[in-house]
């Protein structure tokens, strides 16, 4: 059987819409409902500490509907030295994907850095894993670093691919997806498993996961809810799913 590539989608723009005003809607909880609805295998969170867009209580609501779903999976992003942790400890979601940004950062941009942050998010990373929590470290692709995520007690490398998606219909294109390639098979051969995600969308997440192997999960959320604007949810879910599908012929 082949493998396949599960879809989580992001609804951090959902939230950022919703906080425009005080009328609760676009609803985050209906968002994810409709998504789960339409396909997807799981749904991310990234609740940041100035709760721009996903609040506290999105985080409890999404986990109390996640209850109805048992056979997909809810992961919670962030800053595990910010405001991660109490999620962590409150909700046990299938996965915790730590990420290095700043409190105030606009979006994700790099990754975590071998040797230098090893000590730090070795602890935290235990504490998880104690609570049944799967770990996911975001990481540039760079495979010299991914044994290294693997020794601090990592399950899984969330593979930063805005550089891909910013290559993408370049000239660089190629060379790009070799070093995700490159990654990839590295975090693989250190016994991670392989997600994925930043800037994928309809247009370059096929010739992705043709390339890059093993990859178990991507996460996608910017380019989806703009896609959803246009087609709405159910149709957008289904089109990703269909990029997925269309990666295993």
């Amino acid at each position: 059987m082949k493998h396949t590539t599960a879809l989580s989608v992001n609804v951090n723009k959902v939230a950022l819409v919703r906080n425009t005003r005080h009328l609760g809607i676009p609803s985050v909880t209906r968002a994810a409902v409709l998504c789960l609805q339409a396909g997807a295998h799981g749904i991310t969170v990234h609740p940041r500490p100035d709760e721009r867009h996903i609040r506290a209580q999105d985080v409890f609501d999404i986990a109390a509907l996640m209850q109805d779903w048992p056979d997909r999976e809810f992961n919670i992003e962030g800053n595990p030295f910010h405001n991660l942790m109490d999620f962590i400890r409150q909700v046990r979601p299938q996965q915790a994907t730590f990420v290095p940004d700043a409190e105030g950062q606009f979006t994700s941009d790099h990754g975590w850095t071998f040797p230098q942050d090893a000590e730090r998010l070795r602890p935290l990373i235990a504490e998880c894993r104690d609570l049944g929590v799967r770990v996911s470290l975001f990481m540039d692709p760079v495979p010299g670093q991914m044994a290294l995520a693997r020794a601090v007690g990592a399950d899984r490398v969330e593979l930063y691919t805005e550089p891909y998606a910013a290559a993408w219909g370049h000239a660089s294109q190629e060379a790009q997806l070799q070093r995700y390639a490159a990654a990839a098979q590295a975090a693989l051969d250190a016994g991670l498993g392989v997600n994925a995600g930043h800037d994928l969308n309809r247009d370059n997440l096929t010739a992705f996961l043709r390339q890059v192997p093993g990859v178990t999960e991507v996460s996608i959320g910017h380019a989806l809810m703009a896609d959803a604007l246009e087609l709405g949810y159910d149709a957008t879910v289904r089109d990703y799913l269909r990029c997925i599908a269309d990666a295993e012929k």
